[in-house]
């Protein structure tokens, strides 16, 4: 009881979230900080949109904010612990660290350094800008090729220790070179930016999404089994078919296919990676716009 309730008046910033993003604890500090009623019931995505629409909270410069977004979700989640600086609008800045255990429970903690001198603040805004940069897809926001095959090598290693399966697809846009023929670069790109935002819609926390090139992208789902990550994929196809991502053309829809493998014990990345790429093959050849999964 004493340390909850030193917790709640403390000026640390104290969250927690559930492995759905939803915050289920915030003390005062982190309400106020954060503009959340006492009451209030929100997720994470939520928090930063309306922190970026009312300029409260985090301070967030951009002229994209879902890839903003895309960009930061890339990293949150994908370590049991992480530190890093945070700005506020208020003026203020904190140094933030997320513990993540094995369920997918995050907690948030934030004391404020802003006392720390200007130059060295204004070094470290700028080396996590670095880092960042260097993680993420330029188009899409999302992580780029060397993060993506990281990450996945990542989770290969976690199999083979003992972690529950996890699920490897390939996804690759049909046709997606008429898309330029017909409608320009730029009209590609825009479809590009909206699968990646369609796909990040369906994630979560633990979730690894990147872009290898092109039109095709790697999509990673730990600790997860083949049925599920059927429905995961099946879903994002149907969520496709229904997208417009081109206002000035509303005409145009486009699909995609998937090649998917189950991650388990005694597979190395390059094994998984083809067995998924042999699959995407066969999705192809097969008619596109469906999921085939390797044998």
């Amino acid at each position: 009881m004493h340390i909850l309730r030193l917790q709640e008046d403390s000026p640390v910033l104290v969250g927690l979230y559930d492995p759905n993003e939803v915050l289920r604890y915030a003390n005062k500090a982190f309400r106020k900080a954060y503009g959340i009623g006492p009451d209030e019931v929100i997720s994470w995505n939520d928090i930063l949109r309306r922190n970026y629409a009312e300029k409260v909270g985090s301070k967030i410069e951009t002229e994209d904010f879902e890839a903003w977004l895309a960009a930061v979700r890339s990293r949150r989640g994908k370590q049991a612990y992480r530190g890093f600086e945070v700005d506020l609008c208020d003026g203020r800045w904190f140094w933030m660290t997320q513990t993540q255990d094995e369920q997918g429970w995050l907690l948030v903690v934030s004391s404020d350094i802003s006392a720390l001198r200007a130059g060295e603040r204004g070094l470290r805004v700028e080396r996590d800008s670095a880092v960042l940069a260097a993680l993420t897809d330029t188009l899409t926001g999302i992580s780029n090729r060397a993060h993506i095959f990281q990450l996945l090598e990542d989770q290969v290693k976690l199999v083979n220790l003992g972690r529950r399966p996890g699920v490897l697809a390939l996804l690759d846009l049909d046709n997606f070179k008429k898309v330029n023929d017909t409608y320009g670069h730029r009209s590609g790109d825009e479809v590009l930016k909206h699968f990646a935002s369609v796909v990040c819609s369906t994630l979560r926390r633990i979730d690894g999404f990147g872009r290898l090139g092109g039109e095709e992208f790697i999509l990673l789902l730990p600790e997860t089994d083949s049925s599920q990550a059927d429905a995961i994929v099946q879903r994002i196809l149907k969520l496709l078919e229904q997208g417009r991502p081109l206002p000035e053309h509303p005409e145009f829809s486009y699909t995609c296919s998937a090649g998917l493998v189950l991650l388990s014990q005694g597979m190395n990345t390059e094994m998984a990676y083809q067995r998924a790429d042999q699959s995407l093959y066969e999705a192809k050849q097969g008619g596109r716009n469906r999921v085939v999964w390797a044998k």
